[in-house]
Order: structure tokens, then sequence, then C-alpha cells
């Protein structure tokens, strides 16, 4: 069985690149030791194993169906969504006053991407619960966080978000949903309707939490009059149990091309009894706290195209090696036996490409973790306030990137797996219809890039492109006097870093005065963004694997690290370069898109 993620990339980046093992010196992470990180990525990697993968191709193949007006999921999540909370994972990162295991953002999200190799539909259940969980914990009153958050850490019950509408879409300024205080108690009747709700019915957990976008009567129109409600399943008796039945009814299924285990619903809230609600926080500030969970959510998304992008290349790795076909150019000898088909170069270069691009979005998603704990825990508030800027900037990149360029690893894998790649009975073709979904997942890329573009690198004078860009000129400085291919690197980075400033810059100038024009080609600068990003990354990594080849003790540790230092090769050699005709389009404010009437289609 190909391995699903190579331990030793985790360790590499986790320990070598990152050095997690330095916040054990904090004091919320002192209990923890590098021994006591790897037991709990071995445990992640057990459960994946033992609970995830087994049905990772019936839930593809044996959807969730409305049964006597249940919804019947594969009876494979349940057993992996309660050994994924006994293992106290969906508390991973909270207060032990909570129940929580106190652990690092950075090792949790390491211990999560085992789930989403093995089986990312099953996986969705406790990302969404510790989605919902953690915004309770951050914004909910004292009595909601001991109502909710026990029981959701424990896996008695499960979360989720439910933003979108029919007629809003990605729009929640157009939402309608309406909560109407009641005079006799302290909540709220919700009425609305909500859709694409991923685990929004289903009977693994004893009650849904769902985290609903509602206007109170009366609210300001637009986004400034939208409030956060917690709207359980059923409603709670004294004793803290489900009790009767909430006004929350299923108003459909809907069925996805990939994910297909993860139930996605069309819900009703209020249609057929009084749905009852409870205000998270103040009035009219729902969509800021609602971002918290999102933002979260947005990494979530980007782990989980990180996971199947690994599991994919692994697949296609252990494939490459063990199918013998055709010869070598210049073999002329029909007698001489077929080669494996990883001599051949081509396929070579499909697995290199997907290794730059798995590696680097694993590296990605990773650092955006770690940034998390440094925002929460560092010892500064300046290192605090650069880890915030930092990870403002690299959220709609962790979110898209890994989407785009694992799809890319996978469409490679499936290419080097020839006919198998493409039949059923095979791994990769759901894996590619699997993470095709997360390009549109909490934000569509068009969202991300105008995210990017509009608000992330141009706010506060752009302090958060600024703290990235000190970030990488660090990394390229502390590459001087190494190896000479890694200097050579660090030059290119440094090149491309001022060509990324200087066009960044320039569109922050048009956009004062056309911001339609300046952001029409908001992608294209998305994909500059993301190159110098991930070349960022990989001179890390590089400079860190050529500094351990020179101590490495076996040929398969120097075959390791060559191989962390040729994807770096190839990301500068093939990749980094093509931002040079996007920045060239950037610069000319290239309007062909934008002048291109609707009529015309």
């Amino acid at each position: 069985m190909p391995s699903l993620i190579d331990p030793r990339t985790l360790a590499f980046q986790l320990y070598d690149v990152l050095d997690v093992e330095s916040l054990c010196s904090r004091p919320r992470f002192a209990d923890y030791s590098r021994e006591a990180f790897d037991a709990v990525l071995s445990s992640a990697q057990g459960i994946a194993t033992e609970y995830y993968l087994p049905h990772q191709k019936a839930n593809d193949t044996d959807e969730p169906v409305v049964v006597d007006g249940k919804v019947v999921l594969n009876p494979g999540v349940k057993p992996a969504f309660m050994a994924t909370a006994e293992a106290g994972l969906l508390a991973a990162s909270q207060d032990a006053e909570v129940g929580g295991m106190q652990l690092p953002h950075v090792v949790a999200a390491a211990a999560y991407a085992w789930f989403d190799a093995a089986n990312v539909a099953t996986a969705s259940y406790p990302l969404l619960t510790t989605g919902a969980a953690n915004l309770i914990a951050a914004f909910g009153s004292d009595e909601q966080k001991a109502t909710w958050l026990p029981p959701m850490f424990a896996g008695q019950f499960s979360g989720t978000m439910a933003l979108t509408e029919p007629d809003a879409g990605s729009s929640l300024a157009d939402l309608r949903t309406t909560a109407v205080a009641r005079a006799s108690s302290n909540d709220y009747l919700v009425t609305g309707t909500k859709i694409w709700i991923s685990g929004g019915e289903h009977e693994i957990t004893e009650n849904i939490v769902h985290l609903v976008l509602a206007r109170i009567e009366g609210a300001p129109a637009g986004t400034k009059g939208i409030s956060l409600f917690i709207v359980p399943k059923f409603l709670l008796n004294a004793d803290g149990s489900a009790g009767a039945r909430n006004g929350v009814v299923l108003g459909g299924l809907i069925h996805k091309m990939g994910w297909r285990g993860t139930c996605s619903t069309l819900l009703n809230f209020g249609e057929q009894g009084p749905c009852v609600g409870y205000l998270v926080g103040e009035p009219h500030k729902g969509l800021t706290y609602m971002f918290h969970m999102m933002n979260e959510a947005r990494i979530g998304v980007g782990r989980a195209a990180t996971g199947m992008g690994h599991a994919a290349y692994h697949h296609a790795v252990d494939y490459a090696h063990t199918r013998r076909q055709g010869r070598l150019p210049g073999e002329k000898d029909p007698s001489k036996p077929p080669v494996p088909i990883i001599e051949h170069p081509d396929v070579r270069r499909m697995l290199l490409e997907a290794k730059a691009n798995v590696d680097g979005a694993l590296a990605l998603i990773l650092e955006c973790a770690m940034l998390v704990d440094h925002e929460q825990t560092a010892p500064t508030e300046e290192e605090r306030t650069a880890a915030s800027q930092l990870l403002e900037v690299l959220t709609p990149l962790a979110k898209t990137f890994p989407a785009l360029g694992c799809q890319v690893a996978i469409s490679n894998a499936m290419q080097v797996m020839g006919g198998y790649g493409y039949a059923r009975e095979y791994p990769i073709e759901q894996l590619f219809r699997d993470n095709r979904l997360n390009q549109i997942h909490e934000g569509t890329n068009g969202i991300q890039a105008l995210d990017l573009l509009g608000r992330k690198v141009m706010q506060n004078g752009g302090a958060c492109f600024k703290a990235l860009a000190g970030r990488m000129k660090a990394t390229i400085a502390s590459c001087a006097g190494g190896d000479a291919s890694v200097q050579g690197m660090a030059g290119e980075l440094a090149g491309a870093l001022g060509q990324w400033a200087q066009c960044t810059q320039g569109l922050g100038a048009a956009m004062a005065k056309d911001p339609t024009r300046a952001l029409a080609n908001a992608t294209v600068y998305y994909d500059v963004s993301a190159r110098v990003v991930v070349a960022w990354l990989w001179l890390r990594m590089a400079s860190v694997a050529s500094t351990k080849l020179a101590g490495a003790l076996s040929d398969d540790e120097r075959d390791f690290l060559q191989g962390k230092m040729q994807a770096a090769r190839y990301w500068f050699g093939w990749e980094l370069p093509r931002i040079a005709p996007d920045i060239a389009l950037l610069a000319r404010m290239d309007s062909v898109t934008l002048d291109t009437l609707p009529a015309w289609f």
C-alpha cells in the first residue's frame, strides 16, 4: 500500500524547516516534546489507516441517502469520527480547562492531514465540528461555552456553519434569513433557507450545532446587519442532553461530483415549527465572528487538498517504480526487458512537477498553522502582530494554491498511471473529483484573488505585504555563503520579489483611481503571488536540505534530501519564470476581459 503522506517529509518540514520543537519553550506547550508530537502524529496515522481509509471508496459509491426521514451515511463514518474524538483531536488546540490537548496548531494540522489524505469526505465532519466549536470558544458567552463545548469536543454533538442562501451565493450582504427576538426568553426565532450546508443532517451524533448567519429584525442592510446564532438540531434538556426537535428541517440532499460521503444539504429554518437560535456575541457582528471560522476552514480546505495531493503523488510514484513498459530511446534490442516507467524522462517530469506542488502546498499550510501559534503565544506583542499580518496575506493563498497545485499533481498522477489512473477501480480518479471541489469550497478562486489583491496586500498601507516581503528578504539573506545552487535560487527570488512588489505598488495606485479595472485581472495577480510565495518556501526547504546533506549518513537520507533540492530547482527553473509575462500583463492593465461585453458570449 503506497504511503498517504511521507512521515519523513512531515518531520523535515515540522522540525528541520519550522523548528516546531521551539514551541515547547512557551508556557502553553511546556508539557510537550518532539516525542510527544510524534506520538500524536503516529496516532493520527493509525486512525487514518484503520478507520478512515477502509471506507474511502464505499464513501464515494454509496452516497448519503434519506431513509424514513433520516440521513443515513456509510457505516464507517461514525467509528472514524468517534476515534478522532476519543483521541482528543476534536479539541486538539483548545485549553486543557475545556478538555483540550493544548496542542500547537501546526502539529494538529499535520495530524489532520492524515485524515484528509485517507478519506476527505469523512474528515469533513471533524473539520466542521472543530471549526464551529472553536468559534464558540472564541466569541460565545460563558454559558454558551459551558453548554456546547464539552459535548462537541467529546464527539457527542457535531457542528456546521450555515452561511449560503439559494439566491445570495457568496454575496453574504444579500442574505435574507431573519431572527426575531422573543420577549419571553433570551433567544430568537430564526426563519430562512440555507444551501450547500456540509454535514447539515445525519445520525452520527446526538445533536448538530448549526452556526447560522441571519438578520435581526430591523437590522441595517448589507454586511453590517448580519448576526450569528447557535441553532441546534435538538433543543436541550435541563441536563444538557438532546431534547425536543428544533425547527431545522432537511429540504433535500445535494449530490456533488466529489466529497460524496459528506452530506451536502439544503436546510429550512422555521418552516415547519418554531426554530430557536441563540445570539453569539453582539448583534450585527456576525460576519466578523464567522470569518474566524471561515479563515480556519479556508486553511482546512487547503490542508484537505494537500493531503489528497500527497496521496495521489505516492500512488503514482509506487506505480512508476513497479510498472514496466517500453525501452529508453536508443535501445534497439527488442529482447531487452521493458524498463520501469519511472526511467522515462517525461514520467519523471510529471512526478517532479507533482512533488514540487504537493510539498510546496504542505509547506504553505504548515507555515500558516505555525503562524496561528505565533499569533496566540509568541512572547512579544511585536511578534504576535507580525504573525497576524502574515496570516492575513497568506490565508487566501493557503486556501487556493493547494486546490490548484494539487489538482495538477493529481492530474499528473492520473497520467502516470495510464488507463488505471482513469479507472474507478483505482483511487486517482476519485481524488481528482474530490479535490476539484476545493476550488469552490469556502470561497471560489476568484473570490480569494479579489480578497488578496483588493484587501489583504493593500490594507493598513500595505503592512501585511511588507511583513511578508520582510520575511522573504530575511530568508534570502540567510542563504548568503551557503550552497551555490541555493545562493542562485536566493538571487532569483530577490529579483522576483522586487518585480512582485513593484507590480503590487502599481496596482495599488491604479486601484485608487479605477478599482474595477485594477481588480479585473486579480486571478493573474494571485498566480504571480502564489509562484513567488511558494518559491520562498522552497528556498527555505532547499537551504535546510543542502545543510543536512553535508552530514547525511546513508544513501536513503541523501536521496531524500536530494529529492527536496531537485524539486526546489524545478520550481525555480520551471514555475517562477512564468511570472514575467503575467507581471507584464498586470503592468499594462490589460483590459481584454473587462472590455468583453456580455452580449458577445
